[in-house]
């Protein structure tokens, strides 16, 4: 069989200011394409895996409208050039946002259906914090999403629509797919599988899963930072018994509704300055804050500079603050010695413009992500500033600067929930409900195209019909 791969995986936050481009994608072809995949390799598969186009980007804004074109239109090239083909993976986040479009992945969908044909099968691996309309999901045969945020199974998530769409190829058929949209839209960090409600929802999934004649179940939870009709909760189920997949994928979409209001923080929230104090005066070492309005990792500047327009009151105190991207401040500061720089707010000036920022620059390293990076030190205050867009997840990221969380009074992360390296190593952590592109308080965002009613914009409204629809 041959199994054509392809994908445009990107997070995009439309309240934003900051634009992806393609230099901020990392576009794989041939051999680098398939060395992505370890289940490539797998001989007992009896497949040819036919490397199309991959490009993924850190999360960010909405995509440029010809970036995308240019990508999309050289999937559907090699598509053309590749010869027949049986099926082909659809690797996506499923949140993508394209400047002057409501749903860039129906229409990425939709062009890739037209090229394969109605015969080859599309099996389609998401993130949960994707969208899934139905001018989407009515272009593909298969769809699967992660079931653990964090998202530790990323990677066993795109095997399993491989898997799956090997499996049926040899089985013969397609599936039938059950698809529902749940009229809830919540932030991840209020999702989380590590707590309830959410570990339930995701914890029927495998019951389901191995029901005689289901094939898999999927519960997205949308994305909340974009203003597009599509964003919102979904539920899909798909499998050989018709009837059952429609019953188990309508009962998953009303377990959701009916928990709808016990959604909470995965961890104690406050303003930044109360999470400040409450951080400085505990005992626990290492204590983490979480700068969540300008999380890169959920679409955020980058460069929100109003968390480190307060720090700087601190400075008597030992405190890392991880990162912001600059890279005029690093082009000065690089060279080392006492600076004097206007740092941040320069991409996303909404909240706070660039801050002034004096102190000696104790390290310069080179990052194949963030690219040059320099930390300022002043007072007690490490500033880590960088020339791209970088995340904090790994004890690596500080201890590449010579930084270390468990000798610091505060380590503040621009980041929602913390990934497992750093929840692991935490001790104290609280999330500060901080301004920027990912605000995790929603209502103050001002959405505009998301259809209505939706909880908790519209915490009354009245209970939806969540039977789900058989595609």
């Amino acid at each position: 069989m041959r199994i054509g791969i392809a994908g445009i995986a990107i997070e995009s936050s439309t309240f934003s200011p900051h634009r992806t481009g393609m230099a901020d994608f990392r576009v794989t072809r041939g051999a680098d394409l398939l060395a992505r995949y370890t289940w490539t390799e797998d001989s007992t598969l009896d497949v040819e895996w036919v490397p199309l186009l991959h490009a993924v980007s850190l999360p960010g804004g909405a995509v440029l409208k010809d970036v995308y074109d240019e990508l999309k239109a050289e999937i559907l090239d090699r598509i053309g050039q590749a010869g027949p083909l049986d099926g082909l993976l659809l690797d996506i986040h499923g949140a993508m946002s394209v400047v002057g479009m409501l749903d860039a992945e129906a229409d990425l969908a939709q062009a890739v259906r037209a090229a394969v044909g109605p015969d080859v099968l599309i099996s389609a691996s998401m993130d949960l914090h994707g969208n899934v309309s139905y001018d989407f999901v009515q272009h593909l045969d298969l769809v699967t999403c992660y079931r653990m945020a964090p998202h530790e199974d990323a990677w066993q998530t795109k095997e399993r629509a491989a898997r799956n769409l090997v499996a049926r190829l040899h089985e013969g058929g397609k599936p039938h797919l059950a698809w529902v949209q749940v009229p809830v839209l919540l932030p991840g960090e209020k999702t989380s599988t590590r707590i309830e409600p959410a570990k339930s929802l995701y914890g029927q999934i495998e019951e389901i899963e191995a029901m005689e004649g289901i094939l898999d179940a999927s519960i997205w939870v949308g994305y909340a930072w974009a203003d597009e009709p599509r964003c919102q909760a979904a539920v899909v189920v798909m499998g050989d018994d018709a009837e059952l997949v429609q019953r188990q994928a309508t009962k998953l979409a009303n377990d959701y509704w009916r928990v709808r209001s016990e959604f909470a923080f995965v961890a104690p929230t406050g303003s930044l300055d109360h999470c400040i104090r409450e951080g400085l005066a505990s005992d626990a070492r290492p204590f983490f804050i979480s700068d969540s309005g300008d999380n890169p990792t959920a679409g955020g500047a980058g460069d929100v500079s109003w968390t480190l327009r307060v720090l700087r009151a601190y400075k008597s105190h030992t405190i890392i603050y991880a990162s912001i991207v600059d890279p005029e401040s690093v082009a000065i500061a690089k060279g080392g010695g006492e600076v004097e720089l206007m740092v941040g707010g320069k991409i996303d000036s909404g909240p706070a413009g660039p801050v002034p920022l004096s102190g000696t620059v104790v390290k310069v390293h080179e990052d194949p992500v963030g690219g040059t990076i320099v930390v300022v030190k002043s007072g007690g205050l490490h500033v880590i500033i960088t020339e791209r867009r970088k995340p904090y997840h790994h004890v690596k990221d500080f201890t590449d600067l010579d930084l270390d969380p468990a000798h610091a009074d505060l380590t503040v992360v621009k980041i929602g929930y913390l990934e497992p390296e750093l929840y692991n190593l935490a001790n104290g952590w609280l999330l500060a409900l901080t301004p920027g592109g990912v605000d995790q308080d929603l209502l103050r965002l001002g959405h505009k195209q998301i259809v209505r009613p939706l909880y908790p914009f519209d915490p009354d409204m009245a209970t939806p019909d969540l039977t789900a629809r058989l595609i």
